[in-house]
């Protein structure tokens, strides 16, 4: 392959250029300091001022190496422990791709179209598939080592051994299915081979992939941090779920605090690597081995000498850190209202707020397989009776969001927005039009337009405990309660609440803690959310079930219901399988078919992501990819700091 971009118009997703332009950047990559678009404004969702216009970058004066880089957030909410091959968080993956792990392909880390084109890292350069577009041979750099104590160069055995953890089911990883079009990968995730036959390693630079049929987006599946490559001599000690994200040696410019104290002559011998504890925060510091001539200034500067995350349950202190100069950012926050028109009014202060699209929709998930949501009218009754436009001001308003009434992003569909069966006037509910389809559902026994039934009342509903999710809690449940759905409230820590969804034996009637941003710039990336042969006891991301059978009920431990759940499987396969306009077209039916045949989901916003940047921040950028800060080009002014 020439360049990424060929594959972007391979996938029928080139459109990308001019929808992100508006915005100058979207949600992942981060790189320059050169702005790539045109400001966006917004306003507070309640008819009043004006609060923001933002581009990706900032900077000021002469940015410089050195000093501590600050942030502080209310949980780390890893889903996966931060162990490479399970996790899945964008902000993990964030922290992962820009200061811990090279993979064989990487991003700028910069907002904007720019962001989201693939460009080689560990590869020397990233190639033409041959035969038939089934084979792709990559050579990595010389030079690359792991860090300390491992001390040794990275070979391609290493990256095998990434997709063999990323093929072991007990490791939990929640995205294999990206890689089962590799010769062999799934003959050894089903057990029966004890190694992948499809990649093959002629000598320690050269790595060969043999795929079971051509998959033009291959390049952005290698871009995944699951596939960098994973030390056996450590990687083989953490067999369980999410273990191995406290001892992990990467190639990076930073390594986790206290990595090279840890003993790695035997299993028994290692220890949790000390900068890391999941109640308390991260700390990065470099990498000794890191060798920047192997990299290059345009995916990681690396200019702070330590990355500190800790984490701060106190929302408003953390906001006061910020804006006093005791902290550089918050992570897992949006910026409070208030704070933003403080900054946006100030002349002085207005670039230090930051608004930039995460290409990801906020939503309401309901399970198929639990009632009452197993009827389909019920389903849609609630996607009639939701209040959007509440939802988005408990959120601050449009600056933190567009509305939304489906599945996929409009930057993946071409910027197309019309898809939305269940509009309202002013997106604010229609509970008569909610009634109406409430009538149809066997739950609503006396057809009055409420759900009457036993299991209408007292269902269980997940949310996160802080912030803005908290803030649309009394919203969805006073829109559910409009129609007959008493929901039992249950916030808990973004982590908990993830592991809570994610466990299919939890069945979750109804949830709003998650929402969901793109893997790589291409719809399938939220087709997976439905894929009915991606559901996993553990680490789940189907949360609907949607495409579940009777026989992976039974094998998951659950009940399936008496309405059997539809499929959108072959739907998928046929998207999967086309190029070009008419890929775009496909998804697009996709959606709508979603929506008006299967209704897994109340979407109810396209999310922008607010950050708020302190006085001795030097330099920013925004992450396209990870939609989140771009911790690979930030700098600090250590004599500004308190």
């Amino acid at each position: 392959m020439a360049s990424r971009r060929t594959h972007l118009a391979l996938l029928g997703t080139v459109s990308l250029v001019g929808v992100l332009g508006i915005a100058a950047c979207g949600g992942s990559d981060d790189s320059s300091s050169t702005n790539t678009g045109s400001d966006t404004t917004a306003t507070d969702g309640g008819g009043g001022d004006v609060l923001a216009a933002s581009d990706t970058g900032f900077s000021t004066g002469s940015p410089k190496a050195g000093g501590t880089y600050r942030i502080a957030t209310p949980d780390l909410g890893f889903t996966g422990g931060f162990d490479p091959s399970a996790e899945y968080l964008g902000w993990a993956w964030g922290l992962q791709q820009q200061l811990l792990n090279r993979g064989l392909v990487g991003y700028r880390h910069i907002g904007g179209t720019a962001g989201t084109e693939p460009m080689p890292d560990l590869a020397e350069s990233i190639p033409e598939p041959t035969e038939d577009g089934t084979v792709w041979t990559f050579k990595i750099k010389k030079g690359v080592k792991f860090s300390p104590p491992l001390n040794r160069e990275v070979t391609t055995k290493d990256i095998v051994y990434a997709f063999e953890r990323m093929a072991t089911p007990s490791v939990g990883a929640q995205y294999p299915n990206y890689f089962t079009m590799i010769k062999g990968f799934k003959e050894m995730s089903d057990g029966k081979a004890k190694t992948i036959s499809g990649i093959a390693t002629p000598d320690d630079q050269t790595i060969v992939f043999t795929l079971t049929k051509a998959t033009p987006d291959f390049p952005y599946r290698l871009a995944m941090p699951a596939s960098a490559p994973i030390p056996p001599e450590v990687g083989k000690c953490h067999t369980k779920a999410g273990e191995y994200g406290r001892y992990q040696l990467g190639t990076g410019p930073y390594m986790i605090k206290g990595a090279d104290k840890m003993n790695i002559s035997s299993c028994d011998a290692q220890k949790p690597i000390p900068g890391f504890n999941p109640t308390d925060g991260i700390t990065f510091v470099r990498n000794p081995n890191y060798d920047a001539a192997t990299d290059s200034k345009e995916q990681r500067e690396a200019l702070p000498d330590v990355i500190d995350i800790s984490v701060n349950t106190n929302e408003k202190d953390v906001f006061d850190k910020v804006q006093a100069g005791e902290l550089e950012e918050a992570a897992g926050l949006s910026v409070p209202p208030e704070v933003a028109r403080k900054y946006v009014g100030d002349d002085t202060l207005k670039d230090r707020f930051r608004s930039n699209p995460e290409d990801s929709t906020n939503y309401v998930t309901m399970n198929l397989a639990v009632a009452p949501f197993d009827d389909i009218h019920v389903r849609k009754a609630l996607n009639y009776a939701v209040d959007k436009q509440a939802m988005q001001r408990a959120w601050g308003g449009k600056l933190y969001g567009d509305l939304t009434g489906h599945v996929i992003p409009p930057v993946l569909l071409d910027g197309d927005t019309s898809i939305d069966p269940y509009a309202t006037e002013n997106s604010a509910g229609d509970v008569e039009k909610a009634k109406e389809e409430m009538k149809q559902s066997a739950y609503d026994t006396n057809k009055d337009g409420i759900c009457d039934a036993p299991q209408c009342k007292g269902i269980v509903y997940l949310n996160r405990n802080y912030g803005a999710y908290a803030k649309i809690t009394p919203i969805l449940t006073q829109n559910a309660a409009a129609i007959g759905l008493g929901l039992d409230v249950k916030e808990l820590p973004t982590g908990p609440a993830y592991e809570t969804l994610q466990t299919v034996k939890n069945q979750v009637p109804i949830a709003t803690n998650a929402r969901w941003g793109k893997d790589y710039p291409d719809a399938t990336t939220f087709a997976v959310l439905f894929d009915g042969r991606n559901i996993l006891p553990t680490g789940n991301t189907n949360y609907s079930l949607v495409g579940m059978t009777p026989e992976q009920a039974k094998k998951l431990g659950i009940a399936y219901p008496k309405t059997p759940i539809p499929s959108v499987d072959a739907d998928i396969d046929k998207c999967n399988d086309t190029a070009g306009e008419d890929r775009i077209q496909c998804w697009k039916d996709f959606d709508t078919k979603l929506m008006t045949e299967v209704v897994p989901w109340v979407p109810y916003m396209n999310a922008l992501h607010t950050n708020l940047l302190g006085p001795a921040v030097t330099k920013w950028e925004y992450d396209q990819d990870a939609g989140e800060s771009a911790l690979a080009h930030v700098a600090v002014d250590p004599s500004l700091q308190k």
